[in-house]
């Protein structure tokens, strides 16, 4: 009877404790419920301000790079009566002129320059010695080197192209108040070849790793019209030819680290090439013959390369030439040899980095004509020499 009694209350117990259980389950429910909505809450504020941060922050990024662009194309001091003279080089680009105006103290911004002329569509800048004053506004200077408005009066000196430096230099002599002896000894002066090396590495570090070149500018040196004037220097007039070479090889340099040759590599052929073809057909092919012999490990068998080792300039090239003991022969050496064997065009470094794909491995020129004929093999090679040169 006892035992049953106690039975009955445990059973009751267990009920009462289940009932209780079940009592605090909505109440849990409840709590997470309102911790999740507090929790909510302040992420919603935490991202909110967040939002309003990056907002401010973005404004007065805005704010501030507006005012700057608008300060920037003003006159820098627009009640300055200074007069600066500015050298522009040959082939400057926008970008160019813009650093050379900011660091003359004529502009506020170089950036801002190269920008605002290419919004404007303003470009045909005239290379030359200027004159600009820090109270002119960008247009003002625009129009000046468009129209060469400003430039002083100074002497133009040509480059032919295809010129190698001991031509060069004898064209100078003839121009200008420095020898033949004074310009070969600039290109024979490492201290001035460092120098440049330092200003345009990617032009020419790998020239300065290049052994048994003649000279080490050999192909740098642009074919263009310079200005010059009379208390230039000639290191300075050689620096414009420089810099000319790196800005029109800017827009090579990415070709040429996506090929398998190097920038000295690349002059080198060039300056074969610009010898060699007239047209740029002609060119682009004779660049591929280059290449095809290369890669079977045939020398180049360039007459170019004959009179460049000779150090002399004549119409034919006899079988006793061709026996010159020079790193420059490349019948005798395999590969392009130590570097340029003339200053080539950009025609002919595009050619170089865009040959015409085909299977040859000859050409000859009827001088006559100006035609070139390919041929694939040796014996279609001598026929054509017979057909077109033998007489």
């Amino acid at each position: 009877m006892n035992d049953e009694n106690q039975s009955e209350d445990n059973q009751t117990s267990n009920k009462n404790k289940k009932s209780n259980n079940n009592n605090n389950k909505p109440k849990d429910v409840k709590k997470r419920k309102s911790r999740r909505k507090k929790e909510d809450r302040v992420v919603r504020k935490i991202v909110l301000v967040i939002i309003l941060a990056l907002v401010i922050v973005g404004l007065i990024f805005g704010f501030s790079t507006y005012n700057y662009v608008k300060s920037s194309i003003k006159p820098l001091e627009p009640n300055s009566e200074e007069s600066i003279s500015v050298t522009i080089p040959n082939g400057s680009s926008n970008k160019m002129i813009g650093e050379i105006l900011e660091e003359e103290n004529i502009i506020n911004s170089g950036m801002v320059f190269n920008y605002y002329m290419k919004f404007n569509n303003q470009d045909g800048f005239q290379a030359g010695e200027y004159v600009f004053s820090p109270s002119m506004t960008l247009n003002e200077i625009a129009d000046s080197l468009k129209k060469g408005e400003s430039a002083l009066n100074q002497a133009k000196i040509a480059v032919p192209e295809g010129y190698d430096v001991e031509e060069i230099a004898s064209d100078i002599s003839e121009q200008t108040e420095f020898s033949e002896d004074d310009f070969l000894d600039l290109m024979n002066d490492d201290d001035f070849f460092n120098e440049l090396q330092e200003e345009y590495p990617e032009l020419l570090n790998d020239a300065a790793e290049a052994e048994d070149v003649r000279y080490r500018l050999e192909g740098y040196l642009f074919p263009a019209t310079y200005d010059y004037q009379p208390d230039m220097s000639l290191k300075e007039l050689v620096q414009q030819m420089v810099a000319t070479t790196d800005s029109i090889m800017e827009n090579y340099y990415d070709d040429i680290d996506d090929s398998d040759l190097n920038v000295q590599e690349t002059m080198t052929v060039a300056s074969l090439v610009e010898k060699e073809g007239v047209t740029e057909e002609d060119r682009k092919q004779i660049a591929q013959v280059f290449f095809n012999r290369t890669e079977a490990d045939m020398p180049l068998q360039s007459d170019i390369s004959i009179l460049y080792a000779l150090g002399e300039h004549k119409e034919l090239v006899t079988y006793e030439d061709l026996e010159v003991d020079s790193p420059y022969n490349l019948y005798q050496n395999t590969g392009y040899g130590p570097g340029p064997f003339d200053n080539p065009s950009e025609d002919s470094i595009d050619a170089v980095l865009n040959p015409t794909d085909n299977d040859y491995y000859y050409f000859v020129a009827d001088v006559s004509t100006g035609n070139v004929y390919y041929a694939e093999t040796y014996e279609e090679h001598n026929e054509l020499i017979e057909k077109y040169m033998d007489d």
